[in-house]
């Protein structure tokens, strides 16, 4: 049974292509990168790009599947967990968001409460 996304990926389809026929998967692989980019923001096609550019150079250079895998595995985690990376990010921004709470309320003002009249009676 084949696996499909909402996207409709057929993972299935991939695997058959590419056990049949590498060049074929090889090439509808490029089509799908490049759509995926193509479809994206303005302003995020460059890095996206320049990610693609890194990615393709580390499957190259890893002179095997499994290599390469574990490499860009690695790329990934560092973006994650290394210097300036996605978690050190958004402990900052968490970090920021609570210094601005602090100031907020060692600055504020208190307010006298003007009760609204009833209007029921």
């Amino acid at each position: 049974m084949a696996w499909k996304a909402g996207n409709g990926f057929d993972f299935d389809d991939w695997v058959r292509l590419a056990r049949k026929n590498p060049e074929a998967f090889e090439a509808r692989r490029r089509r799908a990168i490049e759509a995926v980019i193509r479809d994206a923001p303005e302003p995020r096609r460059h890095r996206l790009r320049g990610l693609q550019w890194r990615i393709d150079h580390t499957r190259h250079r890893a002179g095997d599947p499994l290599t390469a895998c574990a490499q860009i595995s690695r790329m990934m985690w560092e973006r994650l967990l290394g210097e300036h990376g996605l978690l050190e990010t958004l402990a900052s921004l968490d970090t920021r968001r609570l210094s601005s709470n602090e100031l907020s309320s060692r600055y504020s003002t208190a307010a006298r409460v003007i009760p609204f009249p009833n209007r029921k009676g």
